[in-house]
């Protein structure tokens, strides 16, 4: 989340360059090769195969199942790592030379591109028996005045991960209600153990908590509605889940020093058992499965839960807070657009599976977790997003950059009692009011 962030700040710098660059010329540097009715499709990518290995080997498989099944068809592709495809892609852009196919994030990062008509509408692909295969709110955050820009093939989520070996010492059960989780929060807190760990020095982390209580409080879409205007961010279910913060602060839920301590620093305290409950994206699964630097007893105790339900609240337990990942574009520009938009959905439709099995990613699409050997908790993550019913995109990626800073330094001056729960919410309105 910490790097969509700045990916965000990234795409506002070029917003202008990317604007003005939207029709000025056709790309000539694909289309036809060597002529006899072959074609080419440019992919740009970000997998380099020294640092990320498996990525890239899923990548090359795709690619070459691809041009077996459709003759005639060559995809050229060009590898980059990530900061310098970024700023490739800028460079791209401003020249109307994007290739036919490359990599692109969501919201923030996608609207100059869009703005700029740089990006081709893939609405026709997704209802081309595609769209039914992603997690509900995936393809939403690619999308722009009703039409989808990008297709997301990495996700992740934030659950509430807990020590089980801690929870069975004091005879805890994991909470269906937010009331019996404030139980577990007392009964923890009672008993000398940290009940979260929380670095919040680093902002976005204490964030996740705001946004599931504003869900849970008010629905899955007060807090978006209120950052795109359609509501406002004074709205009482947004001021009364800054209460509950500060409520969550006042019962000494979070490990001593919270707010001085980096999300690295905040986790160590769940790590080192010091902690029962840690809330993270699920790119912490490996941790807790796979890796073997983490002690073996340790990983065997590890579950997650769902955010619990709020008494009276609007919320739904099967709604996410999280965000897709990277997703792949098609150029508005391409001369070879029908086809790369064949590409495009054949790479979607192969990489789900692959990509959780042999690389340890979760997927923006579904997965049939009874035809794939993978640990239990990847499986059991898997299945609840097959059933999930919302996912709500990152505060700070929905925002703008100057809006997304605002935003997390209040998050902090919330956590630490600076801001009172009214002045926060006002705040935030103000600050988006401004944009």
């Amino acid at each position: 989340m910490k790097k969509k962030a700045h990916t965000l700040a990234a795409a506002g710098l070029a917003a202008l360059m990317l604007v003005t660059a939207g029709c000025s010329s056709s790309n000539e540097a694909s289309g036809d090769a060597g002529g006899d009715g072959e074609k080419t499709i440019k992919f740009m990518h970000l997998w380099p195969s020294g640092s990320s290995k498996q990525h890239n080997m899923i990548t090359a498989d795709i690619i070459e199942e691809f041009e077996k099944e459709n003759p005639g068809i060559t995809i050229e592709t060009e590898v980059l790592e990530n900061e310098q495809y970024k700023n490739k892609i800028k460079v791209l852009s401003s020249s109307n030379d994007l290739p036919d196919v490359g990599v692109t994030w969501a919201a923030g990062y996608l609207e100059p591109f869009v703005e700029g008509e740089l990006f081709a509408p893939l609405d026709d692909v997704l209802n081309d028996g595609l769209k039914d295969s992603f997690v509900a709110g995936t393809t939403e955050a690619y999308a722009m005045n009703d039409e989808t820009y990008g297709l997301p093939l990495e996700l992740n989520i934030a659950p509430i991960y807990y020590n089980k070996a801690i929870f069975e010492e004091y005879g805890l059960e994991v909470p269906e209600t937010y009331e019996e989780f404030q139980e577990i929060v007392k009964t923890l807190e009672e008993n000398g153990v940290a009940p979260i760990a929380l670095g919040n020095k680093d902002r976005w982390t204490g964030s996740l908590w705001y946004m599931y209580l504003a869900d849970r409080i008010g629905g899955p879409e007060v807090l978006t509605q209120a950052i795109n205007r359609e509501g406002t961010f004074e709205d009482p279910a947004l001021t009364q889940a800054a209460e509950e913060i500060q409520t969550l602060v006042d019962s000494n839920a979070f490990n001593r020093g919270f707010n001085g301590l980096s999300n690295d620093e905040g986790k160590s305290e769940f790590m080192n058992g010091n902690a029962a409950m840690y809330m993270m994206g699920t790119w912490e699964l490996p941790n807790y499965t796979t890796n073997e630097d983490v002690p073996q007893e340790f990983r065997d105790s590890i579950g997650f839960f769902k955010f619990p339900e709020v008494e009276g609240g609007n919320g739904d337990l099967n709604s996410w807070v999280g965000g897709p990942g990277v997703g792949l574009f098609v150029s508005e520009n391409s001369e070879v657009q029908e086809e790369a938009k064949e590409f495009v959905k054949f790479f979607v439709e192969s990489w789900g599976e692959r990509a959780v099995t042999e690389a340890g990613v979760i997927p923006a699409t579904k997965v049939d977790t009874e035809s794939v050997e993978l640990p239990e908790l990847y499986i059991d993550v898997l299945d609840e997003l097959a059933n999930s019913s919302n996912l709500t995109l990152f505060a700070d990626v929905q925002m703008n950059a100057t809006v997304a800073e605002t935003h997390l330094n209040l998050i902090q001056s919330l956590f630490g009692k600076e801001v009172t729960p009214e002045d926060f919410t006002k705040q935030h309105e103000e600050a988006l009011s401004r944009e």
